[in-house]
């Protein structure tokens, strides 16, 4: 584990000095120090490794939760469901599409469609972190497109569960589905109506007992949310989401600071682990088909979502390329095909696939909106929306 920190470090210091996003680094830092590769062996089985991993993606979504105000949600509710729903009809469409055109199968081509439509969420909070985003007028649209996806998701998953299983009854999967909506919907409501009794319970002096019952309330809805079958990172997104309102919430944003970057840096490191690079060339052709689709569907996304919002060819451009990059959602697919006994070549067609996209999304969203002048203006809503938020500078 002190390797893996270590490695992780240098290979992130080395990449400053030439300005490369540290995601990447992360990445390449598990692929040359995991299994797959020759050479130094760090971690050889890269399951022992899950549960820093699952710390970093849920502490990831806990702090994007702690950012986004109920405020926002309340007042861009409408908005942020028609820009949501038009990147996950582009991406998930042309996923399924691109899944039937592969031939292999109608399961596969369901599981594309996940692969190809929904954006990590891990990654995506990253960028906007170390791009210093987060207080800029295209978060919004950004971080509503994940609220919308993450929804999306734990519906997804609950419906294509039974199907991967050979699930013989409907009613099942329906079951499945209405435990999930039901779980994120008393999430709903609590971060509603239930913020001041919240407050409440985390209003403490001590630094020590905050962190420890921030964190411990973060992880335990996270595992309580997977048994519901919601993605555990949405669990930990509605704590934050809840939090963030509060009194504290200013405490806890700077407290959880140096443990979103530890162990986030362990999530992308044990990614890097799951992947070999033996099994790639076997999938190259397709792997660059499905980039350059997705590619072309992002585009296509940022342009309406920036139409939604009133903003220009800049605030298109910044939502398009943040929101590029594939992660931990298609590992999960990737997971659940290779227990359902499908095609062998989705897992790594998987693996290279969201290994371009992760290095391939943080360097774009860093060098594209560089094309547009910087102090380009973003037009007001053409319905006269309200200017944003002044919370949102900091």
């Amino acid at each position: 584990m002190g390797g893996a920190f270590l490695a992780a470090a240098v290979l992130a210091r080395l990449g400053s000095r030439i300005g490369l996003p540290t995601i990447p680094l992360f990445i390449l830092a598990g692929i040359l120090l995991g299994p797959h590769t020759p050479g130094i062996v760090l971690v050889s089985d890269p399951h022992d490794m899950e549960m820093l991993s699952a710390l970093g993606l849920v502490l990831l979504l806990f702090y994007l939760g702690l950012e986004f105000h109920l405020d926002d949600l309340k007042a861009g509710g409408r908005r942020m469901a028609l820009a949501g729903g038009t990147y996950l009809a582009l991406n998930v469409g042309a996923g399924l599409g691109f899944g039937f055109a592969l031939g292999w199968g109608t399961s596969e081509a369901l599981v594309l469609a996940g692969v190809l439509g929904i954006s990590s969420s891990a990654i995506v909070t990253k960028v906007l972190v170390d791009t210093g985003r987060l207080g800029s007028p295209e978060a919004k649209p950004i971080l509503g497109i994940i609220v919308v996806e993450d929804v999306f998701l734990a519906l997804y998953l609950a419906a294509l569960q039974p199907v991967l299983s050979g699930a013989d009854s409907l009613g099942a999967a329906v079951l499945d589905g209405g435990k999930a909506f039901g779980f994120l919907l008393l999430l709903a409501l609590v971060a509603r109506f239930g913020t001041r009794v919240v407050g409440r319970l985390f209003a403490v002096e001590d630094d020590e007992l905050l962190v420890i019952s921030f964190l411990g309330a973060a992880v335990f809805v996270a595992g309580v949310s997977e048994w519901f079958g919601v993605a555990d990172a949405i669990g930990a997104f509605m704590v934050g989401l809840m939090l963030g309102s509060t009194a504290s919430g200013e405490r806890i944003r700077k407290l959880v600071h140096p443990l979103r970057d530890a162990f986030g840096a362990m999530f992308f490191f044990a990614f890097g682990l799951s992947i070999d690079p033996g099994d790639l060339p076997v999938v190259v052709w397709p792997v660059l088909a499905a980039v350059a689709v997705t590619l072309g569907m992002n585009v296509l996304a940022g342009v309406g979502a920036a139409r939604v919002y009133g903003f220009g060819a800049r605030g298109a451009s910044v939502i398009s390329s943040t929101l590029l990059a594939r992660g931990e959602f298609a590992l999960i697919l990737a997971t659940m095909a290779a227990g359902a006994g499908l095609d062998a070549r989705l897992s790594p067609f998987i693996a290279g696939y969201v290994l371009v996209l992760a290095v391939l999304g943080p360097v774009v969203a860093g060098w594209v909106p560089g094309l547009f002048a910087p102090a380009a203006p973003t037009r007001s809503h053409p319905l006269g929306a309200a200017p944003p938020d002044p919370r949102l500078s900091r």
